[in-house]
């Protein structure tokens, strides 16, 4: 195993422990994971890259609780949740962790202030406006909550995005490419926002990404391929992360 944590003695935010996912049966099946184990540290920043097909995007869904592993545990904290039930496992997944994906899932017809409060709303919960309000504060958006989602540019629709996934404070924050649909200098403006939540909140956040500058802004990356974690960098530049993912075929 890889060790994945800035100190082991320090519980993880999560952890896989030989995790497996096979998709398909027989001659079909296809070994999206293959025995991989990481831990991750509280209040650190992770990137998960690797080439397409490595592993990397099937590896935060079951992190995230979002894809059940074929085999293997994944905790969060000092609860296994790879086997609760489907609503107890909903019910944690609301209250600690967040998710933020490539594409921003606004509701075009909805305010920011109700996109934000939304998730909270299908859960059947009395949304909290103070939380809300501050969830934007947060992201740099006080003041735009009585705006649409077609009133802001492609960043400031990201960061709507971002407050939906932190306004419930989870402990660990999922990114899937949350850059790629942004230009260059509107993705800096997203990573240094994550950035600053895990430096200044203490916030846990897991990224996959292909861009090796997006990776530059995390504490440790995570390489992966065929299915197994070959790799683990820390604190590497763009080019030592390009370097090594030329490697791998990414």
């Amino acid at each position: 195993m890889i060790e994945t944590a800035k100190d082991i003695g320090t519980e993880a935010a999560a952890r896989a422990e030989d995790l497996r996912r096979v998709y398909g049966r027989g001659g079909a099946a296809v070994h999206a994971l293959n025995g991989v184990s990481v831990n991750l540290a509280p209040g650190t920043f992770t990137a998960v890259m690797g080439p397409s097909g490595s592993g990397k995007t099937t590896l935060l869904h079951c992190l995230a609780g979002m894809d059940r592993p074929t085999g293997g545990s994944v905790w969060w904290g000092g609860t296994e949740i790879s086997r609760l039930p489907e609503r107890r496992l909903a019910e944690l997944r609301r209250s600690r962790v967040g998710f933020v994906f490539q594409a921003f899932n606004l509701m075009p017809a909805m305010t920011v202030a109700q996109n934000v409060e939304l998730p909270g709303r299908l859960a059947g919960e009395r949304p909290d406006r103070r939380l809300v309000l501050d969830a934007l504060a947060r992201v740099g958006l006080a003041g735009r909550e009585r705006h649409r989602p077609g009133q802001l540019s492609g960043g400031q629709q990201q960061r709507v995005a971002i407050a939906r996934a932190l306004v419930a404070r989870p402990r660990v924050l999922f990114a899937d490419e949350p850059t790629g649909a942004l230009d260059r200098a509107t993705g800096h403006e997203i990573l240094a926002l994550l950035r600053a939540g895990v430096d200044r909140e203490g916030q846990t956040c897991v990224m996959v990404t292909h861009d090796p500058v997006a990776a530059g802004y995390a504490d440790r990356v995570l390489l992966l391929a065929d299915g197994v974690l070959v790799d683990a960098l820390d604190r590497p530049s763009a080019a030592q992360v390009a370097e090594r993912l030329s490697r791998l075929g990414g």
